[in-house]
């Protein structure tokens, strides 16, 4: 791979990166935004280390609620890319994946160019596209909010409308709540339970060369007041005295989050082992062995790669106990674990649909979220506010959960685990939510 040809990744995507006030180089999810990663220890291209980089990235890029355009205009100037991203589109004849990146992030480019002011507005249907590769539509909860309303009763939590189901909800969370002061224990303990499942029930599918990469080289950091729930942020930068990599990375969760034990479990599945992770080191490791090209060490969001990597997280839990379905999940608490959070991935496609393709106002749009998806009043808020109003995340992040969720999911029904495991975690090249069904073909 050429020199140029990592130039050009780099510059497409740091430039993006860059221009709505990410910094791939910040450890916490504070400062990261589109790139999720950069562990290949090559030299940071322009798009990043330009003088006026840093400017655009201290003041939030485009995501500010006043960009600085006088310091847009002049990085724009300096850094080229849109002409990257055309240059990089016409390098990827031969890479399904590639063109998929190009096309998310010209429609990341021209959102920005909507909110500076000297862009059309881009549709709401074309960003869920670029970002899913289907059309959008609103998400149906009620299959698993009647799941819920049956476990609950079974577990003595009754209800018989929808106040009483949220109220049921709501005491079953209170019954089961992790104490925030005991997270990094939990956190270590579940982490080792979850090693154990997937040592058990996924690598036996995997191939040989990846049994001996740590899954799960992560510490919980406890925050305070952030946007989000949690943030896993893949550093991979560290190294062992012989060079190889250690496979780091820091997960980041919000203190003022209500959450149960069986939904930590499941974020633990999603976020570290199975999951995120695991996915992560995964592709490190093909690249240091040459299996994956240069793309595959700057990971990024609002793609269609983000999507597939949300889709293996939101069925890790399945994954690690080596089911297909949540009822075949051992215990009730544990099912009511899964399809909580499931019903919150609805939820985030369904903030999104409300928000921009029906004009829904924030109050209507937490009011359905908490009445219909029963999520926890924190969740609601940031889902119909912070998540679904921000012009990139609402429109083309919020709807990759579902998305992802659904094909993995579909996956999982249609193939052997021996099949599909390994294409999921990289071993037959870069895969997204719409290429990876010609790989397994």
């Amino acid at each position: 791979m050429s020199a140029r040809f990592r130039e050009l990744v780099g510059n497409a995507i740091l430039g993006i990166d860059t221009l709505w006030g990410g910094d791939v180089m910040c450890a916490s999810g504070v400062g990261r935004f589109i790139a999720d990663s950069w562990f290949s220890d090559e030299p940071l291209p322009p798009a990043y280390t330009d003088p006026t980089a840093a400017r655009v990235r201290e003041s939030g890029g485009v995501s500010a609620k006043s960009p600085d355009r006088q310091a847009i205009q002049a990085y724009l100037e300096r850094v080229e890319i849109l002409a990257a991203i055309r240059a990089l589109k016409a390098e990827t004849a031969h890479s399904d994946y590639l063109a998929g990146l190009a096309l998310c992030f010209e429609t990341m480019w021209d959102l920005a160019m909507e909110i500076l002011g000297v862009g059309e507005p881009v549709p709401y249907a074309r960003c869920v596209q670029a970002s899913t590769g289907r059309a959008p539509e609103p998400s149906d909860p009620s299959g698993k909010r009647e799941r819920v309303a049956e476990l609950l009763a079974r577990a003595g939590y009754l209800s018989h409308n929808r106040d009483s189901l949220l109220a049921a909800v709501d005491a079953w969370r209170r019954a089961h709540s992790v104490p925030m002061a005991s997270i990094k224990p939990l956190g270590a303990a579940v982490i080792a339970w979850f090693d154990q499942l997937t040592a058990s029930n996924v690598m036996p599918h995997l191939p040989a060369a990846l049994h001996s990469v740590p899954r799960a080289n992560i510490q919980f950091l406890p925050i305070k007041d952030a946007w989000f729930s949690g943030s896993m942020n893949y550093l991979g930068r560290a190294r062992k005295p012989d060079g190889t990599p250690e496979y780091e990375a820091t997960y980041e969760i919000n203190a003022s989050l209500e959450i149960s034990v069986p939904e930590f479990l499941q974020l633990v599945s999603h976020e570290v082992v199975p999951g995120h992770v695991t996915t992560f080191a995964y592709l490190q490791n093909l690249y240091v062995r040459g299996a994956v090209g240069f793309e595959a060490s700057v990971l990024t969001m609002n793609t269609r790669a983000a999507a597939l990597f949300e889709g293996i997280a939101n069925n890790a839990i399945l994954m690690a106990h080596g089911v297909k379905g949540v009822d075949e999940l051992p215990d009730d608490d544990l099912q009511i674990g899964a399809l909580l959070p499931l019903l919150q991935d609805d939820a985030k496609n369904q903030a999104s649909y409300l928000t921009w393709n029906d004009g829904a106002p924030q109050a209507e749009v937490a009011a359905v979220l908490r009445n219909e998806f029963l999520v926890s009043p924190e969740r609601a808020d940031k889902l119909s506010g912070a998540w679904g109003r921000h012009p990139l995340l609402g429109r083309m992040y919020l709807p990759a959960y579902r998305a992802g969720t659904n094909k993995v999911a579909d996956l999982r029904r249609r193939y052997p685990a021996g099949q599909l495991l390994p294409v999921l975690y990289g071993c037959s090249g870069l895969v997204d939510v719409t290429t990876i069904e010609g790989v397994l073909a």
